[in-house]
């Protein structure tokens, strides 16, 4: 009878993702995250897209913005106007091959909206497209070697996208200085 392998405790599982997450963290470029806050910094409007959990990082970064008084708009709502000149794109993908991300980047550069993309690889499709580029240093979600990460199918790169964002807005907001209380009546109110 062959014995099943033991599995690791939740406890080791977490340090593993803290590790995995404070080295994604120490490779990132500091001037890639200073033009990102700049490029929404100087938006008219803000737009995000992405599939999957990356396309719910960038939800979640969207809510956060227009607690900022930000005007956000996620993709693919039906109450999403088009984009255009002044605008920002801001569009997350781990290979930067996704088809309808790398289409969302090339529609809006078409249009003169600026484009800010967030992947693991700065050579893709959707890094070709953009004024400004952030490469979150960490496994795509088809790469099942271990070598970047031991974790499932892109997951680091889902977290680190999340860290980012959310240390993006953190700056944006500690740069504006209003207060929480300021903020707080902008959150949703209808849940």
């Amino acid at each position: 009878m062959t014995e099943a392998p033991s599995s690791p405790s939740v406890a080791a599982s977490l340090r593993l993702l803290h590790e995995e997450l404070a080295g994604a963290g120490e490779r990132l470029q500091d001037e890639q995250l200073a033009a990102l806050v700049t490029e929404i910094q100087q938006a008219q409007r803000v737009f995000v897209t992405g599939g999957g959990r990356s396309g719910l990082a960038l939800r979640m970064h969207a809510m956060r913005l227009m607690h900022l008084g930000l005007t956000v708009h996620v993709v693919g709502e039906t109450t999403t106007p088009a984009i255009g000149d002044g605008d920002l794109l801001l569009v997350a993908s781990g290979s930067g091959t996704t088809a309808g991300a790398v289409a969302a980047a090339g529609t809006a550069g078409d249009v003169g909206a600026r484009v800010a993309a967030l992947t693991t690889d700065g050579s893709s499709a959707l890094a070709a497209l953009a004024h400004c580029v952030v490469v979150i240093p960490a496994a795509t979600k088809t790469d099942h070697r271990g070598t970047v990460s031991h974790q499932y199918s892109g997951s680091l790169f889902e977290q680190a996208l999340l860290l980012v964002l959310d240390a993006v807005f953190h700056t944006l907001w500690k740069a504006d200085g209003a207060p929480a209380e300021d903020l707080w009546p902008r959150h949703a109110n209808l849940e």
